[in-house]
């Protein structure tokens, strides 16, 4: 199978890039941003809440390690998908739950893991955005490995066990 990548935006991207950099089979977490109509948005632009860029985190993960839905999962429990205006203190649009789908099985997969959510009670705001034609932006280099950098651990992201 390969090095492939996934694209999670799920608040804060310094948190959900912590988590993902622990988890065996993954090569690398990138912050950046997708999703919006500026082409080569600073952190700053996306701050402003008019570009439509939400801050993501790009998972370049070797699948005979790590499946999407293992990762998937992950993402899930490291946020809260139901909160629809941001996450935790990050209130925004840069700061809304995403996952931009590659292909249709990415989407089947992250369906199939929104409904045993939502059967647990959750309601999900996490929205599915179809990858195509859609640009990941590499945010600045000082938000790049922002915890390990700075010997912190995450302020609005923490695991919570959901499946």
């Amino acid at each position: 199978m390969g090095i492939k990548s996934a694209y999670f935006a799920g608040g804060c991207f310094w948190g959900v890039e912590y988590y993902f950099e622990k988890l065996e089979g993954v090569q690398s977490a990138i912050s950046g941003y997708m999703g919006g109509h500026l082409q080569n948005p600073t952190y700053r632009d996306i701050c402003s809440g008019t570009t439509g860029h939400l801050e993501v985190v790009q998972i370049n993960y070797d699948a005979d390690i790590v499946s999407f839905e293992e990762l998937t999962k992950l993402f899930f429990e490291i946020h809260d998908p139901t909160q629809s205006n941001g996450q935790g203190p990050d209130i925004g649009s840069q700061y809304l739950s995403a996952i931009f789908y590659n292909d249709e099985k990415e989407k089947e997969c992250s369906e199939s893991l929104i409904k045993i959510l939502e059967d647990k009670g959750y309601f999900i705001a996490t929205k599915l955005i179809d990858n195509v034609n859609i640009i990941f932006y590499e945010a600045e280099d000082y938000h790049q490995d922002y915890y390990f950098v700075h010997n912190k651990t995450p302020y609005c992201h923490s695991y919570t066990k959901k499946f």
